[in-house]
Parts: structure tokens; C-alpha cells; sequence
């Protein structure tokens, strides 16, 4: 709080013009640095030392810099004039809201500064995550509108459940605002109880206490060494690999990944969910000619026996690739009904090859991509024989 009054000092010295020394004592604001509830009302006194020789109804009031009317003044004494100020509404800024005393020139002869906010409300939605079981970082949400309008403490607490003490998280310099990271002293396999507490000098509140296992809240590094690549000359299929998350090789775990990918002009990401616990996958039914950005994301599941779902990875970083023009695209036609009847046709055959798929194989399994690879060849040979069929003989 000191800090926060030497802010709220300067910010008086700095703007306004002709500041008398403070060690002249010449005038005092009663009361000095309040902190008030929003909506209250505030009755402040500007004392004058009598060695000044100035009248109280010489003087006027600022409130961050603009001039308070005189109705709101009251002279009590030659040396004091109040005034009154009516509904506060919140502090524009944490440092506070300046409050100051002039003479009739204009300059600063004593300042205060209001704090003008709410008590805290109960944090919300707190929530932990362990990146490769070496740390445990938390983060939670104020609790209500949000801010207090006023300098607001939280502070993050924990302890094993049964047998532990008290402790409070001290490394609060991470980018996410309201978190805290645990970096030392974990213990595996037990649980713990979190909580937050929020204080301000118009009150403290206590968020829910959550009781979690480490092993339950683990996330990893994004897969490493993704590629993209073309699957031969297929138009339509892209071939995916990657490496599972290095920190986490010597865990006894059950991998599960997801692959997003999408159109290089578009912002639109398709999602595979069934991936599972291998490093590669094949994307199919994708446009001829056409460049595709992909990512993807590792969730540790069932390390060292736990029974929760685990926590997803951020994506890895994109990888671009192309599928191979289409030979159809390219040669071009002149027949525009056999061009129709054909497509008309391939995308019917399409839509019934795929609809066998999701009947009786799953996402990237070698089975369905093995019948997919003998579609297409039996596809292509068909459309060969087609156009055999309708081109001109010499």
C-alpha cells in the first residue's frame, strides 16, 4: 500500500503546476488516503496553517485534476473548508483518485488520495494442471463483476490432504493473470487440497477448496517432429507422423492424440478425435491440389494407474503440406454431361464407400485406410475405363 500512496503522490506533483514544499507543512486533508466502499460518501476537510495568512474561502478543490464546484464547499473556520462528495463511484485506477486542496493561485497546498472500490467476492473456476508432473500450476477467476477497483491481494494455498501444513504458493510470475506455479517440494500419489484467498481493506473471501492427485492433472509438451507428406500420387490423402512428448518416455502411460487440420485460406479446423495411441495417421478424402496446414495434441492418459481423462497439450506448432493435382482436373474435358455423369457418379460411390467406413472401421486404423487404398485404385482404373469408353476412336 506505501507504494501505491508514493504513486498517488507524484501523479500530484507531477500535474499540477506551482507545488509548494511538503516540508512547509502548510496545509492537511482530513481524511488522509481513505478507502471507501463504492456509492458511500465522503465529507473531506482542508486545514490551512494560520502562519499562511490565506482564508479558507480562497481555497478550491480538484478530483483527478477537475475542479469541484462550490456547492459542494462548506467553510467550517478561517482556516478550513470542506467539501462533500456524494456517491463515490469506483477508483479509475488502482493508485487511486486524487483529491486535492488549492489556493487561489492554483496551487497544491495538501492532497489525498481516495480508494474507492468493493470487498472481494469468492474466486471461481479454480483449476490445476501439471506439465510433465514437474510442477503444479493454478488458476482461478475473481470472484462476481471481477475487480474490486481497489489494490486486491490473492493469494494461492495448498496442502497435502491428511497430514500436511499450510503453505502458500509463491511463484506468481507467470503470463496468466490470477495463477500461481508449485515448482518444489510435489509429492506423488497423494492428494491435495487447494484453495484462494482474496483480501483488500474492505474485506477477504475464500474460494471452494478442490482436492486433486498430480497424476490426475498432468499435461504434456505438444508432440514433437510432426511431418506432413504426400501419400504417392493420391490426390486426396495426406500422411501424418509425429513423436510422443520426450518428458514423459519413462512413464508407464496410455498416449491418446488428436489431429486438427485445415484449408490454407480458411480458419476452419476439422478435428479427428479417434487417432488414438499411435504416431501416425493418413487424412483422406481431402481436396486434389491443395495446401493443408495440420496440427497436434497429446493427452497422457492413465499415467502410472490413474483413472482420470487427462489433460489435453497445447497443439504443436502448424505444418503445411499439399495434396497432388488432380490428373482429371488437369487433362480437362469438352463433355460436359459425361464430365456431370461422372462426378455425379464418384461422388455417389464416395458417399458409400465412407458410409461402409464409419460402419465398420475407426479414424486412422490400418484396416479402413487399406480398404480405402483398394477403393481408390479400383476408382481410378473404373474412371480410366470410362473415358476409354467415351473418347473418340481414330
Amino acid at each position: 500500500m506505501k507504494a501505491v500512496l508514493d504513486i498517488c503522490w507524484i501523479f500530484l506533483m507531477l500535474h499540477t503546476p506551482g507545488v509548494l514544499s511538503l516540508s512547509t507543512h502548510v496545509a492537511v486533508i482530513y481524511p488522509q488516503d481513505p478507502v471507501l466502499r463504492m456509492g458511500s460518501n465522503l465529507t473531506a476537510s482542508c486545514w490551512v496553517h494560520s502562519d499562511l495568512g490565506v482564508h479558507a474561502s480562497s481555497l478550491f478543490w480538484t478530483l483527478n485534476g477537475q475542479q469541484l464546484p462550490s456547492s459542494l464547499y462548506r467553510v467550517l473556520s478561517p482556516t478550513n473548508l470542506s467539501v462533500t462528495l456524494a456517491g463515490l463511484n469506483a477508483s479509475r485506477q488502482t493508485s487511486g483518485d486524487n483529491l486535492v486542496c488549492h489556493n487561489h493561485k492554483g496551487h497544491i497546498l495538501a492532497g489525498s488520495c481516495l480508494y474507492v472500490g468493493m470487498p472481494p467476492e469468492k474466486p471461481v473456476n479454480l483449476t490445476c494442471w501439471s506439465r510433465n508432473t514437474k510442477d503444479l500450476t493454478c488458476s482461478w477467476a475473481p470472484g462476481g463483476k471481477g475487480e474490486t477497483n481497489i489494490s486486491t491481494q490473492y493469494t494461492l494455498k495448498y496442502k497435502l490432504r491428511w497430514y500436511g501444513k499450510e503453505k502458500e504458493c509463491e511463484d506468481y510470475t507467470h503470463s496468466q493473470p490470477y495463477s500461481c506455479s508449485i515448482t518444489r517440494d510435489l509429492h506423488l500419489f497423494t492428494p491435495y487440497e487447494i484453495w484462494v484467498e482474496a483480501s483488500n481493506q474492505l474485506g477477504q473471501a475464500t474460494s471452494d477448496v478442490i482436492t486433486l492427485d498430480i497424476l490426475d492433472v498432468v499435461t504434456t509438451d505438444p508432440p514433437s517432429g510432426v511431418t506432413v507428406s504426400r501419400v504417392g500420387q493420391l490426390e486426396d490423402q495426406l500422411s501424418v507422423r509425429w513423436e510422443a512428448p520426450p518428458a514423459l518416455k519413462d512413464f508407464l502411460f496410455q498416449a491418446k492424440y488428436q489431429i486438427r487440420y485445415r484449408l490454407e485460406d480458411s480458419q476452419d479446423w476439422k478435428v479427428m478425435d479417434d487417432v488414438g495411441n499411435q504416431t501416425s495417421c493418413r487424412l483422406a478424402g481431402l481436396r486434389p491440389g491443395t495446401v493443408y496446414f495440420v496440427q497436434v495434441r497429446c493427452n497422457p492418459v492413465g499415467i502410472y494407474g490413474s483413472r482420470k481423462a487427462g489433460i489435453w497439450s497445447e497443439w504443436s506448432h502448424p505444418t503445411a503440406a499439399s495434396t497432388p493435382h488432380s490428373e482429371r482436373l488437369m487433362s480437362g474435358s469438352c463433355d460436359s454431361k459425361s464430365s456431370g455423369d461422372s462426378n455425379s457418379t464418384l461422388r455417389r460411390e464416395l458417399k458409400q464407400f465412407f458410409g461402409w467406413v464409419r460402419k465398420h472401421a475407426y479414424g486412422c486404423s490400418s484396416m479402413s485406410m487399406k480398404l480405402y487404398d483398394q477403393w481408390r485404385v479400383l476408382m481410378q482404373k473404373s474412371h480410366k475405363a470410362r473415358n476409354q469408353v467415351g473418347s473418340p476412336r481414330g
